[in-house]
């Protein structure tokens, strides 16, 4: 359908022009008035009762009262006080009306999944954000023909299970049920395909359609997409993926760093890709690289989501990375670029004050552009090394680049080491890596990233211990822990009895 790719095509044109320069103090009023819109439409939830959101509206200062009113939400805190009540299908409990929907969202720090109420009114600002994002295209050179091509989606089963009064899946899959007609059209692998739960049999339905697609972006997990890629090239017997998709020009990812995925991606491309790196969450879709080259991502700051950020340091946060009582939080006016925060959320999907888990940094404070840096409890501190997400991934990229291999996979743990500790990495890859030649590249690395560290790796951190392993067995795991595929991840850091389970399982998969 020619015709759909031009009228696309012209109105990405018209409406994703660049904007003019930020105005300033419009990213607190935008946010503002998202959150007082929230507040009137959950106002007479149970929540909106049991903390007074009238008198928080009446108030001169509506966001310091928010704060004073309302506390601060992990997900265990909010499950058991209010979330649970809508999955008996009780209405009006944190939003108004019932909750249709559960995102099943594991993260990779938690053993069980947690379910995470998404509402009409969340469905509804996912797909506007989305109908911006595709609009930011205007921005890149594409000719009009390459909006006719297919648009593939690897993510979870559209196929959700009903529990009686509402239904479960990957955010993935409930947000690919309810696509637009008019994308139909463009929507790959289909829905047929798109219903199946099991994730070996989608891969090899995928497999054998690929020749019929023109696709010319994909959007999905680095770890999975590189795997249908690989099976995709094996079973055609070709060189590359551009063999069998040759429009093939952007590439949607999100949800991991892909730092330590791109060096083996760019393997099996015959050109290069257009990477845009987007925030789309269980509990909403947070921020979308907006521009080209940006460093960043821009956040979402007037579609239903309001936004505080807590400093990520000790005043806030214990050793293991559960947050405090009464943290300082910051609104996006009084953020400072390069600093750290964990996200606090306040959504049209009945989230209050809530401890998303994600890390991050402002790159860009007047267009509100940030960039993932990590999870709060995805960071190794056993002696003061402060040791980050955003350090291991670049620690794992400049290994690659140095060695010219792929590490495509990897996981740290922090262990007791004689009286002191010690780091010990698992590392993925197929390729032939000496793990003594890792330690040093990657000890170096670390101690030109991170002074923390580097001062000590002299003095409390006696050693770095790498395994190089095969990669199938990092995703072994996963399905054993029934997180294969979808938008799952292998957990970067191990901690809580997850170390003792891992190296349980190489024992009998040796």
């Amino acid at each position: 359908m020619p015709i759909i790719g031009s009228i696309i095509k012209a109105a990405i044109d018209l409406r994703g022009k660049p904007r003019k320069e930020p105005v300033p103090g419009l990213n607190i009023q935008l946010q503002l008035k998202v959150l007082k819109k929230l507040l009137r439409n959950a106002q007479l939830t149970s929540f909106g009762e049991h903390f007074n959101f009238h008198e928080i509206l009446k108030s001169k200062d509506a966001i310091k009262s928010f704060k004073e009113r309302v506390p601060v939400y992990n997900y265990n805190k909010i499950f058991k006080s209010w979330w649970f009540r809508s999955l008996s299908g009780e209405t009006y409990v944190t939003w108004p009306g019932k909750v249709k929907y559960f995102a099943l969202s594991s993260g990779t720090s938690e053993a069980s999944s947690k379910q995470i109420p998404v509402t009409y009114e969340m469905l509804r600002a996912i797909k506007k954000t989305s109908v911006r994002q595709v609009f930011s295209l205007a921005r890149y050179d594409f000719p009009k023909e390459f909006y006719n091509k297919g648009i593939l989606m690897l993510g979870g089963s559209t196929h959700l299970q009903y529990n009686g009064t509402y239904y479960e899946g990957d955010l993935s899959g409930i947000t690919a049920s309810n696509i637009p007609f008019w994308f139909q059209h463009f929507y790959k692998p289909g829905k047929r395909i798109a219903k199946e739960r099991e994730w070996t049999i989608k891969l090899e339905e995928i497999v054998r359609k690929a020749k019929d697609w023109d696709v010319g972006i994909i959007c999905g997990v680095p770890a999975w997409l590189q795997i249908l890629i690989e099976r995709i090239i094996a079973y055609y017997k070709v060189d590359t993926i551009h063999d069998i998709w040759p429009n093939l020009s952007i590439y949607v990812h999100g949800g991991v760093s892909f730092a330590p995925y791109k060096k083996g991606f760019e393997k099996i491309l015959a050109k290069p890709l257009t990477y845009i790196e987007t925030y789309l969450a269980s509990e909403g879709f947070i921020a979308y690289q907006n521009r080209p080259y940006a460093k960043g991502m821009q956040m979402v700051l007037d579609n239903g989501i309001f936004y505080e950020f807590v400093p990520f340091n000790e005043e806030n946060f214990d050793a293991d990375g559960s947050i405090l009582a009464n943290p300082e939080t910051c609104t996006i006016n009084e953020v400072e670029e390069g600093k750290e925060y964990a996200l606090l959320l306040t959504t049209c999907a009945g989230a209050w004050r809530y401890l998303i888990g994600d890390t991050i940094k402002f790159t860009n404070k007047k267009l509100a552009e940030i960039v993932i840096t990590g999870r709060t409890k995805h960071f190794l501190n056993l002696c003061g090394e402060h040791l980050s997400l955003e350090n291991m991934n670049m620690a794992i990229k400049k290994i690659e680049d140095e060695l010219n291999t792929d590490i495509r996979e990897f996981t740290v743990a922090g262990i007791q080491h004689a009286s002191m500790f010690a780091h010990k990495w698992f590392l993925g890859t197929d390729d032939n890596l000496d793990p003594q030649i890792a330690k040093e590249h990657i000890d170096k690395n670390l101690k030109i990233l991170n002074d923390d560290y580097r001062v000590e790796r002299i003095a409390a951190i006696k050693d770095v211990i790498v395994e190089v392993l095969p990669l199938d067995l990092f995703y072994e795991w996963m399905k054993l822990k029934g997180k294969e595929g979808g938008q799952h991840k292998f957990p970067r850091v191990l901690k809580n009895g997850q170390l003792q389970e891992w190296e349980k399982f190489l024992i009998e998969n040796e």
